[in-house]
């Protein structure tokens, strides 16, 4: 057996929280409905907070649209709901300009006396996206005329 020992390397790694994007100063967002006290902003930006939610129920839209084309490698996006028993469904769907592809549809069931919160964080190698869309459909009603539930978003992070 060979063996040698090595010093630690003088280099430390960057914090993931330094590595986010800061959406609010590279995107322009379009919503389908907001309620006043849960704006957008509350979800894309670096900090915890209270995050967003839809001021209609249904299914909703969130659509960021980036000033330069960006290679994304990472995407997290956490929901919470602590009060609702609903399965919810989410797609990502990313490209350039009009022209968007899937990247991910994930059906989640919260429960108050059980999963409250679902962090998704995806690896992804994505590059020259200039339009980021996520579709949620709070309660997989799919018809926002039978729908009872509120979308909600806590974040979405992007680096």
């Amino acid at each position: 057996m060979r063996k040698s020992i090595v010093s630690p390397s003088t280099t430390t790694a960057t914090p993931i929280s330094d590595l986010w994007r800061d959406l609010e100063r590279i995107a322009r967002v379009e919503i389908s409905s907001e309620d006043e006290k849960f704006p957008i902003e509350q979800a894309l930006g670096k900090k915890a907070t209270t995050g967003w939610r839809a001021a209609t129920t249904g299914p909703q839209v969130i659509r960021l649209h980036f000033d330069e084309p960006l290679t994304i490698k990472r995407l997290q996006l956490h929901f919470v709901d602590k009060t609702s028993e609903r399965s919810q469904e989410f797609a990502l769907y990313a490209g350039a300009g009009t022209e968007l592809k899937e990247i991910v549809r994930q059906q989640w069931t919260f429960s108050p006396s059980g999963s409250t919160e679902e962090i998704e964080d995806y690896a992804e190698s994505l590059s020259g996206i200039t339009t980021l869309e996520l579709r949620i459909d709070p309660d997989r009603s799919h018809d926002p005329k039978a729908s009872k539930e509120y979308a909600s978003l806590q974040s979405l992070k992007l680096a």
